[in-house]
């Protein structure tokens, strides 16, 4: 019996990697002689440098500016000319210093993209010639204007002085010089790893729907809005129409804006990022033969039948004909719905504990369990995936 295993991560508990491992041990316990592959996968934000790591890449150990300007530990990962940068790791709300009770310390005004595009310079040193740039979980506002600096443009005020780091900043944005961008970027092909389809400004702009999840008040979110929209006027002045067109194009407001930077300066292009990572961990081949595949997250809800990890798993799995299950911390969706959407079964850990505390912080051994059980009712899942 060939299983493969394939998660995401769950949230706040177990990384996708944690995930899997628990899983294919309560497997084992049940079925010794079963085949279990472990794959974890992410959506293209947190998690996918781990997700490539699982698939073969290598990891580069970069140090690079956090988003309020302190040094943070990040990587990126290389396989051949390939790199895959997380901006979640370097700019992103999991990187912020946290205050006395462990809770990050916002700055939605302040917030920089810098050390993405230090990762993004670092990958090219490396010899990358394309990039997956997956964002998701970022502490920025800033249009990707720190990512860009970076990489070598100059964001000048009227004096012809640096504008300092943040989306607040960019009011005070006079010109754009591009002239020192890094040339390799010309010879680099870029994949904007984003689910997000909001444009850069406006009412379901980069500011307006995600700055308050970064702390901005609505007086924050028309001082950054109004901000983003200078930056897009000034690299406007640079580039011409192309970068007015790439401010309404879907994904320029994923990541706080870094994906406008990426459209109009980068020449990325946008892809729905469980379908990027799904494809450089070789999903649909590492399939190949599999009698079923189990995925999951931590919750399993509407958003998750919009795109997320597990109905991309699920979708690869029915293109080669293997039926799937779902495994979760919990899920408000009834039964009917998820056999409908195509899982033969989903197992939630909220079944075996109800106390969701509880489930979080005992969710490896609930997986064991979780796993133990799969094995045991594999042969009446098969039956109902391929009725005789």
């Amino acid at each position: 019996m060939r299983i493969v295993v394939a998660p995401d991560k769950f949230k706040g508990s177990l990384e996708a990697s944690d995930v899997a491992a628990a899983l294919e041990a309560g497997i084992r316990s049940a079925d010794p002689s079963a085949e279990v592959l472990r794959l974890p996968v992410a959506d293209g934000g947190e998690g996918t440098l781990e997700a490539a790591l699982g698939a073969g890449f290598t990891a580069r150990p970069v140090t690079v500016t956090g988003p309020v300007g302190q040094p943070v530990d990040a990587a990126f990962a290389l396989r051949d000319r390939t790199a895959v940068v997380e901006m979640a790791l370097a700019s992103g709300l999991a990187a912020l210093p946290v205050d006395e009770h462990g809770e990050p310390v916002l700055d939605a005004g302040g917030a920089t993209s810098r050390g993405t595009g230090e990762l993004v310079r670092a990958a090219l040193d490396a010899g990358a010639e394309h990039v997956v740039l997956g964002v998701g979980g970022s502490a920025c506002t800033d249009g990707g204007a720190g990512l860009l600096q970076a990489l070598g443009a100059r964001l000048l005020d009227a004096a012809g002085d640096e504008l300092g780091r943040g989306g607040a900043a960019l009011a005070e944005l006079d010109r754009v010089d591009l002239t020192r961008l890094d040339p390799r970027l010309g010879r680099t092909e870029f994949v904007l790893a984003a689910d997000v389809d909001h444009p850069l400004l406006g009412e379901r702009g980069a500011a307006a729907v995600f700055g308050p999840q970064k702390g901005a008040d609505p007086g924050q979110v028309r001082v950054l809005d109004a901000a983003l929209t200078v930056f897009r006027d000034r690299l406007a002045d640079a580039l011409g129409e192309s970068a007015l067109q790439a401010a309404e194009a879907p994904g320029a407001g994923a990541a706080g804006g870094v994906g406008y930077a990426a459209l109009a300066v980068l020449g990325a292009r946008r892809r729905p990022g469980v379908e990027v990572v799904l494809e450089f961990v070789g999903l649909a081949e590492q399939l190949a033969g599999a009698d079923l595949v189990v995925t999951g997250e931590g919750s399993l809800d509407e958003q998750s039948l919009g795109g997320k990890t597990p109905l991309g798993v699920l979708d690869t799995a029915r293109d080669v004909d293997v039926p799937a299950v779902a495994v979760c911390g919990r899920t408000t969706l009834e039964p009917r719905v998820l056999r409908e959407a195509g899982f033969l079964r989903t197992y939630a850990l909220t079944e075996l504990e109800p106390d969701p505390r509880t489930c979080m912080r005992e969710a490896a051994r609930l997986l064991e369990s979780v796993g133990a059980q799969l094995a045991h009712d594999l042969p009446a899942l098969l039956d109902a995936a391929h009725p005789r």
